[in-house]
């Protein structure tokens, strides 16, 4: 069996990154994890299982947001809580026991239970309208807030003074707490009442007693957990641990004489000088990085002779037939997080100088940052520049595109608007965009993994400063030399149809290479040699 190890944790705690449904999304939930269980499951060539080392009371419903609800997993925390549970149930909060008088108020976000007119609780919920969190309040401030698990019960429940958290208690599906883990110093105390965890490996169930009823760490609780199921497996089980730093040094301890293959993704952070990463590298059977720019940077900085290493990207490629040929106008895609100073205002310079050339051309500022204000501030260091540079900077004016034409009417004099704000976090959304574009010009030293599949899946030409697997020179795109070359990129494929039409064929020939079926025999060949 194959047992994927994810790293999915908040804000590098030992729990999930669950919210609320009107918080605006963050983060993607998109991993190599994700892709490759997906892939793993739509293939099902061969049996595997999940091993879930967060706390994660609502993980139901993060399987199926990502199309994987029956996905087998093995989690540390149900473990640990002795929970035996495996489907999620619906579960209202009025089914809870609520003090007689209770009157609830039901505002846009959240429901509040007020008692004698007084703030009693805030009841919080999931994207998809699951209870997930009530925080219970006296004179006005939280006092408690109760955690609910997706399978109907109160899973853990964090105990506050003035609005300081003091500890957070993991409970057993009937209410009776396990660990009580403590803010200020760290230390996890077990209840001795109640000081047992439940393993269940194929279908058989074995309880054990802690080692201790005090540990120093949460971290020491897990790997012991952990340890104990990984004793119950067995030699020809296969183990692929994505590369994070919140889990590589309990893996190391609790991974050994296992067969490891190491996920590398190179939108994960993490510091390949790290001794704990460069131990994890060396014990690793198979390493599989998501493209051959990143088995490269593995190879050169961890200073390893590095023999088993291969590129498998976790996107698959699919035709999709984008409808940039339905517009009038032709949308520019322009990644920009990560660009430095210097080279967005030289990009921007470069593109302003290339507008006058082309009416129909509008430039889609890329970004995956959620804040708020994101927008405002990139067409404002757009404005900067373009005003610098002698341009007309109400080329980027802060105005919704779908209002363009409307807004243009109302005052034939005004500056037209070239540079829109494409603020994207999930896949979904960066799919639903990139299907729109004419082109993609991705100019950073890294280009984005998934902005290039999707370009080669919609056919899409790409413009690149740093060689991939991807772009094939001359054939669905261009690598820039030098940034100067970018308009007349720009209009080898906008000036005509001629060059935009090969590039896209080509592409789709290039997407071959990436299909489900063609990942799927790299990792029966992975699988093949360790086995």
């Amino acid at each position: 069996m194959l047992h994927f190890i994810p790293a999915w944790y908040k804000q590098n705690q030992w729990c999930e990154n669950e919210q609320t449904w009107h918080s605006r999304r963050r983060h993607t939930e998109f991993d190599d994890t994700v892709k490759q269980v997906q892939l793993f499951q739509r293939g099902g060539f061969y049996p595997f299982q999940i091993m879930l080392i967060s706390f994660a009371p609502n993980f139901r419903h993060f399987l199926h947001r990502q199309g994987v609800y029956h996905a087998p997993y093995w989690s540390c925390f149900d473990a640990i809580q002795g929970i035996r549970r495996k489907k999620a149930r619906v579960f209202s909060f009025r089914n809870l026991d609520w003090p007689e008088n209770i009157e609830f108020i039901y505002s846009p976000f959240v429901v509040i239970a007020l008692l004698k007119k007084e703030k009693y609780a805030q009841i919080e919920f999931g994207e998809d309208g699951n209870l997930i969190q009530i925080d219970l309040f006296k004179n006005g401030m939280i006092y408690r807030r109760n955690i609910y698990d997706d399978r109907g019960f109160v899973s853990s429940t964090v105990i506050l003074h003035k609005d300081e958290l003091l500890y957070q208690e993991y409970l057993s599906e009937n209410g009776v707490w396990k660990l009580r883990y403590f803010q200020r110093d760290g230390h996890v105390e077990v209840n001795p009442q109640n000081a047992e965890y439940c393993l269940l490996y194929r279908e058989k169930e074995q309880i054990k007693k802690f080692s201790q009823l005090s540990y120093t760490c949460m971290e020491d609780v897990i790997y012991e957990v952990l340890a104990s199921y990984l004793d119950l497996t067995g030699n020809r089980d296969i183990f692929c641990v994505a590369m994070h730093e919140r889990h590589i040094g309990i893996l190391n301890r609790a991974l050994k004489n296992k067969k490891i293959i190491l996920s590398i993704f190179s939108e994960r952070f993490f510091d390949i000088k790290n001794p704990e990463v460069l131990e994890i590298i060396k014990k690793s059977d198979y390493i599989i990085a998501d493209s051959e720019k990143s088995v490269t940077n593995i190879q050169n900085k961890s200073g390893l002779s590095i023999n088993n290493i291969t590129a498998i990207t976790p996107y698959d490629s699919r035709v999709d037939m984008g409808i940039s040929q339905q517009f009038e106008v032709q949308k520019i895609l322009v990644p920009v997080d990560g660009i430095s100073d210097g080279t967005f205002e030289k990009l921007i310079q470069l593109l302003g100088e290339y507008i006058p050339f082309n009416e129909n051309a509008r430039i889609h500022l890329f970004t995956r940052k959620a804040d708020y204000n994101k927008k405002s501030q990139i067409l404002e260091r757009a404005r900067k520049v373009l005003e610098q540079a002698g341009m007309e900077e109400g080329w980027a004016e802060e105005v919704e595109e779908k209002n363009v034409v409307e807004y243009n009417l109302e005052a034939m004099d005004v500056v037209p608007v070239k540079f829109f704000v494409q603020q994207c976090v999930d896949e979904l959304s960066v799919t639903k965009c990139m299907r729109e574009q004419r082109l993609l010009v991705d100019l950073r030293e890294v280009p984005e993994l998934y902005l290039q599949i999707t370009a080669i899946s919609i056919g899409i030409p790409q413009i690149v400063r740093t060689r991939t697997e991807f772009v094939k020179a001359g054939r669905n795109g261009i690598i820039l030399d030098k940034m100067e070359d970018l308009p007349e990129s720009l209009a080898y494929y906008l000036s005509g149809l001629k060059n935009w039409n090969e590039a896209r064929i080509y592409s789709f020939e290039v997407s071959k290479e990436y299909t489900t079926e063609k990942l799927i025999e790299t990792w029966k060949g992975v699988i093949e040699f360790l086995e």
